[in-house]
């Protein structure tokens, strides 16, 4: 009997013992399961080993993309401009319309009257020739009509002005060439404003719509490449540069290269400022022209003169002239003391017409030069 029972005390605690063990295992298995599902969870969110490098970068890469082109300024409309440009030239002191004012207040108009009227002409840089046609036109008109109508007298003027500065001249800017990019070439002497000219050149062109390239090759000045580089920055055009004290033929020639390869509508080339006195830099400037040409057409060649320097603006033309062939002007700094008469005697002087006119310090202060505007901004009061 004692025997049986502890048989069945044994079999009792071995069912216990059997229990717990089952229990064991399963909890060990369901764990295993577990652990194994959030393993396959964890790596499932994992990119690959090649692309966990890149990963990260791509969009970095893309951000700082868009933040370039966000902050890229967009210039200005060259009509918007041009409007803008003809109220500050009209608010700017001038000797015309000052010297006009003058004469139609006047209680006679004696020879002294008239006197005065052809000096505020001349002070105007508009030329022996010229201000002595104006002024025979002026004095027929106003002797016919009476003397007492200034509003007729103004007319006149008005008229005359427009035909010596010359409505009719292609101020058209040929910046773009079949099979490659147009080829602009800006020349000055120092302290014209020409690379600045340049940077808001390439404002203009692309406010236009053209893809534009820089050609830095101005390699004697040290700031000038880094001041075009600012400049092409801030709309998003790039700029082709060589070392300081570099060849700029050299340059130029790269600069049109790397356009070519681009495919970009315009390449505007700087080159060094010089005195037109001194013939082996000018003779540089033909040896720039020549080279580019190996590759793609020149189709602009622009002299930047500062409107304030007056007659000497005149010699500085002629000679440019003489060596790359000047096909439009841009006058600089005109709203300074007003020497406005220059494009008549330049374009009298060289048949070359003032294509752009430089108005102020703001970056789009540059815009195309038009006749008749130029005039009733010189003759407002």
């Amino acid at each position: 009997m004692n025997i049986l029972y502890d048989v069945m005390v044994w079999l009792v605690v071995g069912g216990i013992v059997l229990a717990i063990a089952i229990a064991a295992a399963i909890i060990m298995v369901s764990n295993n399961r577990a652990r194994k599902a959030k393993l396959d969870v964890d790596s499932a969110t994992v990119e690959p080993a090649g692309f966990a490098a890149d990963a990260p970068g791509e969009p970095r890469a893309q951000a700082e993309a868009e933040a370039d082109v966000a902050a890229r300024e967009i210039p200005e409309a060259p009509a918007s401009r041009l409007t803008r440009l003809r109220r500050r030239l009209a608010a700017a002191e001038n000797p015309l319309a000052q010297g006009l004012l003058a004469l139609l207040k006047a209680d006679r108009l004696s020879e002294n009257a008239w006197d005065e009227f052809e000096t505020a002409l001349i002070t105007a840089d508009l030329g022996v020739g010229p201000t002595t046609e104006l002024i025979d036109a002026l004095r027929a008109k106003m002797g016919v009509e009476g003397e007492s109508d200034p509003a007729a007298a103004k007319e006149v003027l008005r008229s005359e002005l427009v035909r010596l500065v010359d409505p009719n001249l292609d101020r058209a800017l040929m910046v773009t060439a079949d099979g490659g990019p147009g080829v602009v070439l800006v020349v000055g002497v120092n302290g014209t404003g020409k690379t600045t000219t340049i940077g808001k050149l390439a404002r203009v062109l692309v406010a236009q719509g053209h893809s534009v390239l820089l050609g830095a090759a101005d390699t004697f000045r040290a700031a000038a490449a880094d001041q075009l580089e600012t400049w092409g920055s801030r709309v998003g055009v790039p700029v082709v540069r060589g070392a300081e004290g570099g060849d700029p033929a050299s340059v130029a020639f790269d600069a049109v290269a790397t356009g070519i390869a681009d495919q970009v509508d315009t390449v505007v080339v700087d080159t060094a400022g010089r005195l037109h006195t001194k013939a082996g830099l000018m003779d540089e400037l033909g040896k720039i022209k020549r080279v580019v040409e190996r590759q793609a057409s020149v189709t602009e060649v622009l002299l930047v003169i500062d409107a304030t320097t007056g007659q000497n603006g005149l010699a500085q033309a002629r000679v440019f002239a003489e060596v790359v062939d000047v096909t439009g002007i841009v006058l600089s700094k005109l709203d300074g003391s007003a020497k406005g008469g220059i494009v008549v005697q330049v374009q009298r002087e060289l048949g070359v017409p003032v294509k752009l006119i430089g108005l102020g310090e703001g970056v789009d202060d540059l815009a195309p030069f038009e006749a008749e505007a130029f005039v009733d901004a010189l003759l407002s009061e």
